[in-house]
């Protein structure tokens, strides 16, 4: 559905949300296999220790959060390689939450990083891709996305709105001649995972989840989801009727 990369070797790539996780580790497997590599995320020293040594990357912070920047450092990037082939949306947050912790204020904090944020960044790159005619947008999701889960009262709807949001995306700009990828991770041993006392089928860690995010790409799958044994298994669990559905999550997650 999307063009294959066959050659990294000097595409332009914007990680946004580097500084951890599958996001700092992708950075790293594209910095190997010779890609130009800009590194974004709120704090610079995790950053520039990816980017240390390596002439191919540029660090250039930003709070997704805020929107002037998240365009200061798409004009920093601009100015550096005068354009842009590819953008992964990888920032994001969790906070777990149940109907009898439901907190106002940390929804919409969740709302901010994990939605408006991503509006923050389309804002920014949309225009000049569109007017190039050529590169590629990917969103990082999450199988939370596919269907209600315990303690996902506000993560999981702002992961099935970047579900919907890439495929209105893909819709909208393929026949113009930009790629969409909608990444939807399982399981990923990450600071965010960390915090979950529930059972984690198929944990993978972040080098090996970064691994198969690049694997999609180079294939130009729209739809890179991992580790497949959960996901596909997540997938054809959500088309059950929700009186098995529902029983069966509660078994699976142990809540």
């Amino acid at each position: 559905m999307n063009p294959a990369i066959r050659d990294w070797t000097g595409q332009r790539v914007w990680v946004i949300g580097a500084s951890t996780g599958i996001g700092a580790e992708t950075a790293r497997q594209l910095l190997a296999k010779g890609a130009r590599v800009a590194l974004s995320a709120r704090r610079a020293e995790p950053l520039q220790e990816i980017a240390d040594g390596k002439p191919t990357a540029l660090v250039a912070t930003l709070d997704i959060t805020d929107h002037a920047t998240v365009l200061a450092a798409r004009d920093q990037i601009l100015q550096a390689w005068q354009g842009i082939d590819l953008v992964l949306v990888i920032a994001g947050g969790y906070n777990e939450m149940r109907a009898d912790t439901f907190d106002l204020a940390k929804v919409n904090q969740l709302i901010d990083l994990n939605l408006r944020g991503v509006f923050n960044c389309l804002d920014a790159v949309l225009p000049g891709l569109l007017a190039q005619g050529s590169g590629g947008i990917g969103i990082v999701a999450s199988v939370a996305g596919f269907s209600g889960l315990p303690k996902a009262l506000i993560y999981g709807p702002t992961k099935a709105a970047l579900i919907n949001l890439s495929e209105s995306l893909y819709l909208d700009v393929h026949p113009r001649g930009l790629a969409v990828y909608l990444i939807n991770p399982g399981f990923v041993e990450t600071p965010m995972t960390a915090v979950n006392d529930f059972k984690m089928p198929a944990l993978i860690s972040a080098g090996t989840a970064a691994g198969s995010l690049i694997e999609g790409l180079e294939a130009g799958d729209f739809h890179i989801h991992f580790p497949k044994r959960f996901t596909n298994w997540v997938r054809l669990a959500r088309l059950l009727p929700y009186r098995w559905y529902f029983p069966l999550v509660r078994k699976v997650t142990g809540l």
